[in-house]
């Protein structure tokens, strides 16, 4: 690849064709129903996708009532539909997007030699046929018309030029050559779209896109090598979502030409701020998690536990972090406890705690922290806590759970009663919930309110058989401090509510002041 970007200057705008809708719903098992569907598409017109592929409407009823609901209710971006190169997929779609104030239809057939005889069983003309019949019938739909050659990149040169020039001169204005398979590579793709634009007589009267699957972990590379090439249209996922490995990225490449304007000297018009947001609601629809280490959105992707790294961070983020976590949507860098925190850390971390201690008392709690961590995964601020003092509460202080009744079942409201001990006095109170746990969680708030989040509740067994002893985990956060209780009883809410008051426990604070409308009793 050479090292002059193609016809490109500082502000040469991106466009960001999103299809997390149709290519991303089309990964096995990611379906998403109507109301999801809204949400997200929603989500994307908000934070300032382009191009957004609803769906494929002739391939359900389902598909054409999302298409068709998402082009009614979106006020800005660009609502498409994906059709095959037949007239029935062409008006199909055209019927979806009759609503949208702004729609294209994506049309596309296969132009390699090995799909064009192993899958449409067409000879090269005729496909090259139904390349013209299919652009110019979408036109009669509208204006902006999207032509792609699927496995375009093991396409041969000369009939990809043919079949190019046909589209365009057909009326297409958004030209989409896939890597539809993962197959390129940069150097590779970079050089398919330049042969492209310099071989094609009218391919400046159309857009050239992108569209990379990740089979070979290469799709944002390529994509990001397809626009130095020259094409200004790049299609993405959320999360990457897709069939098989999935496709590039959409928000590691907004982050790319973000970081890297000294080598993508690109715009794209997506607010970086909601990615991780965007992120977490695929996630929840798709039912698809995403993987801790995953680029710009992982839950690890801001997170340093070295002591190397972390001692670095607190000097200058710089010095491990290309990007600020909030230009993600991330609230801040996280410096996790773990057996390769370094002194620098955990000295700001008792800090952060509220411990002031003395050089031999820090060494002597560093020493004890690195024992616990060699033993656990992560080590969280109640067990830091725990290593500088034998109780967070003075003896009579502590809050305690005396008596637990509870009222479950199908026919509802759930209800809990819980007594607790609150400085020497027993107090009572009911509350109802969203179900026996919900409302045993709600009763203790009500005696002892606070303004804490609960961020864990985990329950397994500590033996086997229906007897079993239930160990629950209680994680509460307030004012950004994580705490954890942990509690174990043989009655699974009896563990639940130890558990919770125990995370209460240790949140500290003035928690024996009783709410004045719960009973004593």
């Amino acid at each position: 690849m050479t090292d002059t970007v193609a016809a490109a200057s500082p502000k040469d705008r991106i466009v960001i064709f999103d299809t997390t809708l149709r290519d991303g719903e089309q990964s096995p098992g990611a379906s998403m129903t109507l109301d999801e569907k809204l949400q997200v598409a929603e989500l994307l017109d908000e934070m300032g996708v382009d191009v957004i592929e609803a769906g494929f409407p002739i391939a359900s009823n389902g598909d054409f009532e999302a298409v068709s609901e998402i082009a009614k209710r979106l006020k800005r971006a660009v609502v498409c539909g994906l059709a095959r190169a037949s007239a029935n997929d062409i008006d199909r779609a055209g019927e979806a997007l009759r609503h949208a104030h702004a729609k294209r239809i994506h049309t596309f057939i296969s132009t390699s030699p090995l799909h064009m005889k192993y899958k449409l069983q067409l000879e090269p003309e005729a496909v090259y046929e139904k390349v013209i019949s299919s652009v110019t019938r979408a036109r009669q739909w509208t204006d902006d018309v999207e032509w792609s050659a699927e496995d375009g990149s093991r396409t041969e040169h000369d009939f990809l030029c043919r079949c190019v020039e046909a589209a365009i001169k057909a009326g297409a204005t958004t030209i989409n050559i896939p890597d539809t398979v993962g197959y390129s590579v940069p150097e590779e793709y970079y050089a398919l779209i330049r042969m492209l634009l310099d071989r094609v007589p009218n391919a400046d009267k159309a857009v050239f896109s992108t569209h990379c699957h990740d089979d070979l972990g290469m799709a944002v590379a390529n994509s990001l090598a397809g626009i130095r090439a020259g094409a200004r249209q790049i299609e993405c996922t959320i999360n990457g979502l897709g069939e098989r490995a999935g496709n590039a990225a959409l928000e590691e490449v907004v982050m790319a030409i973000r970081t890297r304007g000294d080598v993508l000297p690109f715009v794209t018009g997506v607010k970086s701020q909601m990615l991780v947001k965007a992120s977490k609601l695929v996630s929840s629809a798709s039912a698809f998690p995403v993987q801790y280490n995953k680029a710009i959105v992982g839950q690890n992707a801001f997170a340093h536990e070295s002591g190397i790294h972390q001692d670095g961070m607190l000097k200058n983020a710089e010095t491990y972090e290309i990007m600020r976590p909030e230009d993600v949507g991330v609230k801040s860098t996280s410096l996790v406890m773990g057996k390769h925190s370094g002194r620098h850390a955990f000295k700001e971390k008792l800090k952060d705690l509220g411990f002031t201690l003395g050089d031999n008392a820090i060494e002597d709690a560093f020493r004890r922290f690195k024992d616990l961590a060699d033993k656990k995964k992560q080590v969280f601020d109640e067990d830091i806590e725990a290593l500088v003092s034998d109780e967070l509460q003075a003896a009579g202080e502590g809050i305690k759970v005396i008596a637990l009744t509870v009222i479950a079942g199908t026919a509802g409201p759930q209800t809990a009663t819980i007594t607790l001990d609150v400085g020497g006095s027993h107090v009572t109170k009911m509350a109802n919930g969203d179900g026996p746990v919900d409302a045993t969680f709600n009763a203790i708030k009500a005696i002892v309110p606070h303004e804490a989040t609960l961020r864990l509740y985990q329950v397994s067994a500590v033996t086997e058989g229906t007897d079993a002893q239930a160990d629950v985990a209680v994680r509460l956060e307030e004012h950004g401090r994580q705490v954890t209780g942990r509690a174990a009883d043989t009655d699974t809410l009896v563990a639940s509510a130890k558990a919770y008051v125990a995370a209460v426990n240790k949140l500290g604070g003035n928690r024996g002041r009783v709410n004045p409308q719960a009973v004593a009793v």
